[in-house]
């Protein structure tokens, strides 16, 4: 016997939630602001907009499915079912979150800031969320499969994304390494590597594409291709800064040999939970065999 829906509602703490918890007490909350020229009513009102989404989201779940909250702090640790439905009501970037835990479970994006979010990957407002579920319960609902990217270790460790991955030395000093693609290669010294997605095209890649005028064309989200750039390459004799951005084609892969003693790998900046790589080691970065199914 198939198993009812589970809706999982994932959130993250507000910035008054944090403020509170960090403080001790609103009020000592309010006087630490105030301090320093800032009113606490700009986050308080940021986060009774987040509850009142909150509240809409889980009013409108059906009465016969079954429920649970997750905060995103507790993803590593949570296990999805394949008969769940995720509902992340928050920024854009609480949907990257989730994404790298799901394996074909749909994702309805909701926002509860239209003024401050772009609705990328949040499109629903709360009153649209019964409607949506409704639709998925009767098998109607609207899914677009957004591309992921993974990267693999030589020694058989795995990180998705749905944004990008970054590759770097874990504090502000000079990752060493050598890429390889497209039948090149060249040795870097640099801040490190964004590899990502369409998806991720909208985000970090992008802010790294303007900064450096690329001419390159930019995968879209539901695109096989991924896209790549060296982040600050540093010129010497033993390192060059002429092979520092591409597109990975579906069923290509982008591989990075590490010379630093240390690297590390995350994916949609949950450095938490990392990868650490050694001198020695070989990276293969490349598009994911999982989707996201993101419901519109």
């Amino acid at each position: 016997m198939s198993l009812r829906p589970r809706a999982v509602v994932v959130h993250r703490r507000s910035e008054y939630e944090d403020l509170v918890a960090r403080h001790g007490t609103h009020g000592q909350a309010e006087f630490f602001l105030s301090s320093r020229g800032r009113d606490i009513g700009d986050v308080e009102r940021r986060h009774a907009a987040l509850m009142a989404a909150r509240a809409a989201t889980s009013a409108a779940i059906p009465v016969e499915w079954r429920r649970v909250e997750v905060e995103r702090d507790e993803l590593d640790r949570f296990v999805f079912g394949p008969e769940d439905v995720v509902i992340a009501v928050g920024q854009d970037g609480l949907v990257a979150n989730v994404a790298k835990y799901l394996s074909g479970q749909p994702v309805v994006g909701v926002n509860p800031e239209p003024q401050w979010n772009p609705g990328v990957l949040v499109p629903h407002a709360p009153e649209a969320v019964g409607a949506v579920l409704t639709a998925l319960g009767r098998g109607a609902g609207v899914l677009e499969e957004r591309t992921m990217v993974e990267a693999v270790t030589d020694d058989g460790q795995e990180l998705r994304a749905l944004n990008e991955l970054f590759i770097g030395h874990p504090s502000h000093q000079s990752a060493r390494y050598v890429i390889q693609a497209e039948g090149r290669q060249e040795r870097h010294s640099s801040s490190g590597i964004l590899a990502g997605t369409g998806t991720g095209a909208t985000g970090w890649l992008r802010s790294s594409w303007q900064e450096r005028r690329s001419e390159l064309a930019l995968p879209q989200p539901t695109s096989p291709e991924l896209c790549w750039f060296v982040r600050e390459p540093w010129p010497s004799p033993a390192t060059g800064t002429s092979f520092t951005e591409g597109i990975v084609p579906d069923a290509g892969s982008l591989v990075v040999a590490v010379e630093s003693d240390r690297l590390v790998c995350f994916g949609d900046g949950i450095e938490a939970d990392s990868m650490s790589l050694s001198w020695g080691q070989r990276l293969t970065i490349r598009r994911s065999g999982r989707r996201l199914l993101l419901v519109r």
